[in-house]
């Protein structure tokens, strides 16, 4: 599958980056940031405070983002729109922007040519994933997903096993980043 990033400078972005790049059956075809250059996209790649170094080959090779020799397209658009999508043939967004969280924000992704929408954040109305609580309902007919919060993807996993198997557990978790409130929706 052809995956294209649309921002590599935030933690999210570069995560799934780095796993993309780590499974051969995933070919990362272009990124988008249009907040920072490619030399610093490469240091960010590089390094991570927490998650440790890259333990792969990253640099800039004639204006494309080289992964362990794999060279992908990057481009600074502030717009989806503006991305040539259809230029690179993308299979999936991941939108890790959080901007575009709702289905009509992200259908500029499909408007502009990508097949399939993964937003990394809560959305409004998109239909909303998280492994281990409700994943075998994602239907591939879906074009545009989410796949929740980072908060909502640590807390549902287990408070579905201790709603499933000890004690009906009703929860509000509040951090400096904002809330999630769908936690009990995604283990109905």
């Amino acid at each position: 599958k052809q995956w294209y990033q649309r921002r590599v400078r935030g933690r999210i972005g570069r995560l799934v980056a780095r796993v993309a790049a780590a499974d051969p059956a995933v070919e990362i075809v272009a990124i988008n940031d249009p907040f920072i250059a490619l030399d610093y996209m490469v240091y960010m790649f590089k390094y991570d405070s927490t998650h440790g170094g890259f333990k792969g080959e990253v640099s800039a090779d004639d204006g494309k983002l080289s992964i362990n020799g794999s060279k992908i397209n990057v481009y600074s658009c502030m717009k989806p729109e503006e991305i040539p999508w259809g230029k690179n043939d993308i299979d999936f967004v991941v939108d890790s922007t959080g901007v575009f969280t709702s289905l009509a924000k992200a259908q500029a992704h499909i408007d502009g040519g990508a097949k399939n929408v993964v937003i990394s954040a809560p959305s409004p109305d998109a239909p909303m994933f998280v492994m281990g609580v409700n994943e075998e309902k994602y239907d591939s007919a879906m074009k545009i997903i989410s796949n929740a919060s980072c908060t909502t993807n640590c807390l549902a996993p287990l408070a579905k096993v201790v709603h499933e198997n000890f004690v009906k557990l009703v929860s509000w978790y509040d951090n400096e980043y904002g809330y999630s409130n769908r936690v009990v929706e995604l283990i109905k």
